[in-house]
């Protein structure tokens, strides 16, 4: 029964949080404290720390910990599967939509709109990451090495940030 409240409550977590991962915080907060009771307060604070930390996505990351927490390891099967299972869901079903009628001028136009508008919110992203990223001119000699190794020389991006970590260790 607590995985498929599991997957139930983190399925609605999925498809009425819109805007990314910190924008879903606060409903998954309510599901985990409110509604369901599952963790404390400082332990939601606890996941929401280690969800950062962690490589992915902090909702699924979110999911996945909270889920282990409550029902072990078909718990955090059945929360990640909840969160993520609207996305896929919307996906396939727009891929359907798209493959069928990728050929319609209208959607062809669409998509001509769209592309600038997500290379103007990627910029704007990276801008506002840089903006609060660059504190000193090591900063800013770390970040331009790495353009170069990435954009000049071509180097495995795995490389670059096992490089930069050293570098950090050791100029910082």
């Amino acid at each position: 029964m607590i995985y498929i409240m599991l997957f139930c409550a983190f399925f609605k977590v999925g498809a009425f949080s819109f805007g990314g991962g910190y924008a879903m915080i606060p409903l998954i907060e309510k599901e985990i404290i409110e509604i369901h009771h599952w963790l404390p307060m400082k332990e939601f604070l606890d996941v929401i720390a280690i969800s950062q930390m962690t490589p992915g996505p902090i909702a699924i990351n979110s999911a996945t910990f909270v889920g282990y927490k409550v029902g072990g390891f078909w718990g955090s099967v059945a929360a990640t599967l909840g969160v993520t299972a609207p996305s896929f869901i919307i996906i396939m079903i727009l891929a359907l939509l798209i493959l069928r009628y990728r050929n319609l001028p209208l959607l062809n136009a669409f998509f001509k709109g769209v592309r600038p508008a997500v290379i103007a919110l990627i910029i704007q992203a990276a801008y506002s990451v840089a903006k609060s990223s660059f504190s000193s001119i090591k900063d800013f000699l770390v970040a331009s090495g790495v353009f170069i190794g990435l954009y000049l020389f071509k180097i495995n991006p795995l490389i670059v940030i096992a490089l930069s970590a050293v570098i950090g260790i050791i100029i910082y």
